[in-house]
């Protein structure tokens, strides 16, 4: 006979059993009701609800949402609002003079002095629309979506080099480590894609904007909420693809068991990055079906191609405007574009001449075409596009052979359509020399501010406890905008 078993024995191997099977049932251990607790009182404040079980589910936010979804197009390098949407005549007036000191006295530039000489804009503007938008020859597209955008023409921030001004631009901050605005939102209300990551990245031009990755970095926040950058072609995305040998059922059952070792140790630990690993296992497991036929453009209608430039199997701007529209009907809660080059200082590839005229031709028709598709699919008042770059440019001219401009924080152009957005305005003015904004100042962070409250989030409210105090977007400033608001 076999000596009878160890009661005590007996009992814990039955405590693992039921243990496994409970977190095969609903992958929730006490570290992950206890993250989901933190979690919940740093969102929202004690007393709220708990937060779901995966990182991407969808959320409410502090108030009801205008808008569900944003696509950025951000415009690398920054755009030379004096040339596309702001008028300067006095300019014209005052073209090759040195500008005056009382504008730049105190104030530091990247690559020109104070005394500088001014240049007027060569190229011809008009008014478009019921709302008269000024908007100049360069964008015949946008002009004539004028009456569905806000657009914003005494914008500021407070960095004038690249790099950082991109991190300023997308996390608040121009140091680098902070979370991206699209990490922030779906850290604050989820995603509404079970089969996509809640925050894409889509990249064109000559090369990648300057600060790389932690521009849809995640920082101090849990690594799901992190932007995935989406590769044009038949792999969008690296190393997703079942290896070469391994059956969907073995693969399923590899995953089955890494979730749940995954889970054991998140109940011992509670790290939310084992959490964030876990989901992001799941995610890669059905993109793997999900982000193929999503790339695949091919299966739009002819007029819809036609109408965005787009072209299958090509890397352009005007592909990733198709992309991002996909994108968001199937959920995905935060799209941001990159396109570079519009740093226009006046080199052979890069001035105020041709290379500005061909980048135009670039992003014009997509952009307008995302606006008009998007509006015409009942997409557009919940989904919340925003154009621009991280500053703007100077009224002064580079002494080069070729004409350009230095870059410029004072006073610069972005413009805004739908989820909540008023269209059909222009908010804000700067001065005749299209120097400093003089109205309705709209700062970074104000900004910032604006597009959260679209989705139904208080900025000073979403924060995060990162080594000792409380991080949020928009650091310590920033007001919504009323004026842009429907």
């Amino acid at each position: 006979m076999r000596p009878p078993a160890d009661p005590a024995l007996l009992e814990r191997r039955l405590l693992d059993i039921t243990r496994r099977h409970f977190f095969r049932q609903c992958r929730l251990g006490l570290g992950s009701i206890a993250l989901a607790s933190l979690l919940s009182e740093g969102l929202f404040g004690r007393g709220a609800p708990a937060a779901p079980r995966s990182p991407f589910a969808p959320r409410p936010g502090h108030f009801p949402a205008r808008a569900r979804n944003v696509i950025y197009l951000f415009m690398a390098g920054g755009p030379s609002q004096l040339e596309l949407f702001d008028e300067k005549p006095k300019l014209r007036d005052l073209n090759g003079q040195t500008v005056p000191g009382s504008y730049v006295e105190k104030k530091r530039f990247a690559f020109i002095g104070k005394d500088a000489k001014l240049l007027a804009s060569r190229r011809a503007f008009a008014r478009h629309g019921r709302s008269g938008a000024v908007v100049s020859e360069l964008l015949p597209h946008v002009a004539s979506v004028a009456d569905d955008i806000c657009i914003v023409r005494s914008m500021v921030t407070d960095v004038f080099n690249h790099g950082p001004a991109k991190l300023f631009a997308n996390t608040g901050s121009s140091r680098f480590g902070l979370p991206s605005m699209g990490s922030w939102v779906t850290y604050g209300i989820g995603s509404e894609s079970e089969d996509l990551p809640g925050f894409v990245v889509l990249q064109s031009g000559p090369r990648g904007p300057r600060g790389g990755s932690p521009l849809w970095g995640s920082g101090f926040l849990p690594s799901a909420h992190q932007g995935v950058p989406f590769l044009a072609g038949p792999e969008p995305i690296l190393n997703l693809s079942t290896p070469g040998g391994l059956s969907r059922q073995r693969q399923r059952a590899f995953l089955g068991a890494v979730r749940d070792l995954n889970a054991e140790r998140l109940d011992a630990v509670g790290d939310p990055e084992i959490a964030a690993r876990t989901a992001a296992y799941e995610m890669a497991y059905r993109m793997q079906t999900s982000a193929p036929e999503l790339m695949d453009i091919a299966r739009e209608s002819p007029r819809t191609l036609e109408e965005y430039g787009a072209e299958p199997g090509a890397v352009s701007f005007a592909n990733n405007c198709l992309l991002a529209r996909r994108l968001v009907e199937r959920g995905v809660r935060f799209v941001q574009l990159y396109h570079t080059d519009w740093d226009h200082h006046g080199n052979l590839d890069t001035n105020l001449g041709k290379p500005l005229d061909d980048i135009c031709r670039q992003v014009d028709r997509p952009a307008a075409a995302l606006v008009r598709d998007l509006k015409r699919r009942g997409l557009l008042d919940q989904t919340l596009v925003i154009w621009g770059g991280e500053f703007g440019r100077t009224p002064m001219g580079e002494p080069r052979d070729l004409i350009g401009r230095d870059h410029h924080i004072d006073g610069f152009t972005i413009w805004l359509a739908g989820g909540g957005v008023r269209g059909g305005q222009t908010v804000g003015t700067t001065d005749e020399l299209g120097f400093y904004a003089v109205a309705d100042r709209v700062h970074v962070h104000d900004l910032q501010a604006t597009v959260l409250r679209l989705l139904g989030l208080d900025h000073k409210r979403l924060t995060f406890r990162f080594q000792g105090r409380d991080f949020r977007l928009t650091d310590v400033a920033g007001e919504v905008v009323g004026k842009m608001l429907a």
